[in-house]
């Protein structure tokens, strides 16, 4: 490999580096989920990497590679950076890039200077974990230390740039629910000969498993798999989600214990998937005992964490237990916010415990969230369910006064309300501002209005909406 021909090309690398935003990380049927753990467990781990020196490294698994790490660095005189190039490029081979990151920190604090190789792999395992913006610091640094990049480093910096633009892309396809769009850019980067990364797949496996298409994320796992690129704590996450989702929730719990086997640990998201899963199939008790374990794994839970178990509970119709759990995220310092408070709103007003709601809703007023259009519409429903009328159409006009705009739910609770209370008179003018307001009016108002007018005797007024329709 000859030397750049100009510095030309360093300053236009250098800079496309710094114009590009740092692309951030995010965030199946039962046989399909099987199948690849499965895989996982079949996968090799065992890769032979041959140097040019005497000794060629074999590892069964990574674990052997950090056990000669660790022996390497308590050695006197300290191995050269030629061996220390050799395991990191035995460790690439793996593609456990992450690792490599750390081994080069704690080399260089025992005073073993990097050679153009070892930074073109370092600069490498940035690039693979998509923090492009890193690999230009390794540059920066080489320029420094008068050490000359070659042309291998600038191919592996351009090739990053060129998947962090892809993946940008792609994670925005994906998000607007354009999958076909970002499958069909994932087949132009394999023909330009961009090799996708983690990242890559990570995208599109999330936007598959978001829209339902369980089927495509395993064929995309899979070709993961083949293409021998580990999985990351991201896409774990996204595969737990995509099976709590489904209501699979045991084999979720398997692809954490697989997560474990391949040295993940779960963290705070991981968590609060499974323990909203057990809660909205009814196992709480088994969410407690999930919580309890993070915990013990020092993992603190958080606002997501409080809020499902105050979910499960609320579902189970046990308020004190729910009003608890509340209480006891407060004494935790973790504040409450507007999804939790309405979360025991909700699950007081279907306990009919009314005045119970409204106290926590004076509660979030004095110290804030602000409210929102599910709070109202929790409460409106549940006053005008137990004949409290014009309460109901006291809340509504406080939340108009808030800034708050109704949404269709709103109208039609207010209206089936008014109906079924005899304020046949009101749920017109509210039926009739409706329909000047814009609001796009399906059959559902209508039925309802003319269901209340039949009860009340009022027939041509019937006949009249009838013939709007």
């Amino acid at each position: 490999m000859g030397k750049l021909p100009s510095s030309f090309i360093l300053r236009s690398v250098v800079n496309a580096g710094s114009h590009l935003s740092n692309f951030h990380s995010f965030s199946s049927s039962s046989n399909t989920i099987a199948t690849y753990i499965e895989c996982l467990s079949k996968k090799p781990m065992s890769m032979p990497v041959r140097g040019k020196g005497k000794r060629d490294h074999h590892f069964d698994n990574v674990d052997h590679a950090l056990s000669l790490f660790n022996k390497m660095i308590k050695k006197d005189p300290v191995p050269s950076i030629v061996e220390f190039t050799k395991l990191f490029a035995a460790i690439v081979r793996m593609k456990h890039y992450a690792i490599v990151v750390p081994m080069c920190s704690q080399m260089e604090l025992l005073g073993v200077s990097h050679d153009v190789y070892s930074m073109n792999i370092l600069i490498n395992c940035f690039c693979q974990l998509g923090r492009i913006d890193f690999g230009f610091s390794v540059l920066g640094k080489m320029l420094e230390l008068g050490v000359e990049p070659d042309v291998v480093i600038f191919s592996t910096l351009i090739n990053g740039l060129c998947n962090q633009a892809y993946n940008t892309v792609i994670d925005c396809l994906c998000k607007n629910g354009l999958l076909q769009e970002a499958l069909n850019l994932l087949s132009e980067m394999k023909v330009k000969g961009i090799r996708p990364n983690i990242i890559t797949y990570t995208c599109l496996i999330h936007g598959m498993c978001n829209s339902g298409q369980q089927e495509e994320a395993t064929r995309l796992l899979n070709e993961m798999l083949d293409n021998n690129i580990s999985l990351n704590i991201v896409t774990y996450n996204t595969l737990v989600d995509a099976l709590c989702k489904e209501g699979t929730v045991s084999k979720a719990v398997e692809i954490v214990d697989t997560m474990r086997k391949q040295g993940f640990e779960p963290d705070v998201v991981t968590y609060n998937t499974l323990v909203d899963a057990h809660c909205k199939e009814g196992m709480v008790s088994e969410a407690e005992d999930i919580v309890d374990a993070m915990i013990k794994r020092g993992i603190e839970p958080n606002v997501v964490t409080y809020s499902a178990l105050v979910n499960g509970h609320c579902l189970q119709n046990e308020m004190d237990k729910a009003r608890r759990v509340f209480n006891l995220m407060i004494e935790k310092g973790c504040a409450p916010n507007i999804v939790t408070y309405s979360t025991m709103i909700n699950g007081y007003c279907k306990g009919k415990r009314l005045d119970e709601a409204v106290e926590l809703f004076h509660e979030i007023s004095q110290k804030g969230p602000i409210p929102n259009i599910f709070t109202y519409n929790t409460l409106l429903q549940s006053m005008f369910q137990l004949g409290k009328v014009s309460t109901a159409c006291e809340l509504f006009r406080k939340m108009l006064a808030s800034g708050q705009v109704p949404v269709i739910a709103t109208c039609l609770i207010l209206l089936d309300g008014l109906c079924k209370t005899g304020h046949i008179e009101e749920a017109l003018k509210l039926f009739q501002a409706m329909q000047t307001s814009g609001l796009e009016l399906d059959i559902v108002p209508y039925t309802i209005l003319i269901d209340g007018f039949c009860k009340a005797g009022h027939i041509e007024v019937v006949k009249e909406l009838f013939h709007q329709l």
